[in-house]
Parts: structure tokens; C-alpha cells; sequence
């Protein structure tokens, strides 16, 4: 599955019981659509993600960057200590392409440039191959 949208925080890297390294970040990923009436509306619906294959990419994921994922989604739902109901939807990715960020000095979005494809590795040229 493949979804689409901006980081709504910078990224944390975070370690399970068995010392196991995550990186976790969340992203708001919008749905616009057009009602009979003409009237464009927007649904947003934000995902926790996690990113199990290497902690060098949460460097560049900080708020407000635009990145594509492919992985596994899922949803939890829980009470809370009130006794209500909660719920979240979950992205485990296994690829993260950066398709824009924030310049956080000046506050404008910077179109990537490149492909980050796993933790940001770039491909080698057809030159550069073994074979």
C-alpha cells in the first residue's frame, strides 16, 4: 500500500523492550473530493508510523516534509482511562521517498530533487555497476 502526506511533527527514533531501534513519526494525509454542489471538501486522516530499517532518516524527517510511503497499514483501537474509545491508524514503511520539506529558516517548501528510497541511499549510475 502507498500513501501520501506531510509530516505533522519531526521524526523520534524510539527502541522496543528488546532494544530493537524505531524510527516514528506521524503524517497527515488529505483527501479532498467535490460535493454535488460543487464545493470542494477535505478529510484529513493522520497516521502513526514506524520505520524499522535504519535510524539516518529521521534526520530528514521533520515537520512539514512531504514524503511518499509504501508498507503495511493497520488500526488499533483501545479505551483510554475515562473508559472511551480510542483509535489510531498505523503505517509500518518500509520505503520512504521524499517528495518535499520545509526550509525551517525561511519557512518555504523545497521541491527533493532525488528519489530517498529506504534510508536515503542513492542509486549507483550505470557506469558505477559491477556487470
Amino acid at each position: 500500500m502507498e500513501i501520501t502526506g506531510r509530516l505533522t511533527a519531526d521524526a523520534i527514533i524510539g527502541k522496543t523492550k528488546n532494544n530493537k531501534e524505531v524510527v516514528n513519526f506521524s503524517i497527515a494525509v488529505n483527501d479532498r473530493y467535490k460535493t454535488k454542489s460543487g464545493e470542494v471538501n477535505t478529510i484529513t486522516e493522520y497516521f502513526r508510523c514506524a520505520f524499522w530499517l535504519g535510524t539516518n532518516v529521521a534526520k530528514i524527517l521533520t515537520k512539514g516534509t512531504v514524503v511518499a510511503l509504501s508498507g503495511r497499514a493497520s488500526a488499533e483501537a483501545w479505551l483510554n482511562k475515562e473508559g472511551k474509545p480510542q483509535a489510531s491508524l498505523n503505517f509500518n514503511t518500509n520505503n520512504i521517498k521524499i517528495l518535499a520539506w520545509v526550509n525551517k529558516q525561511d519557512n518555504t517548501e523545497q521541491p527533493a530533487g532525488k528519489d530517498t528510497e529506504g534510508i536515503n541511499q542513492e542509486r549507483p549510475d550505470a557506469d558505477d555497476l559491477p556487470f
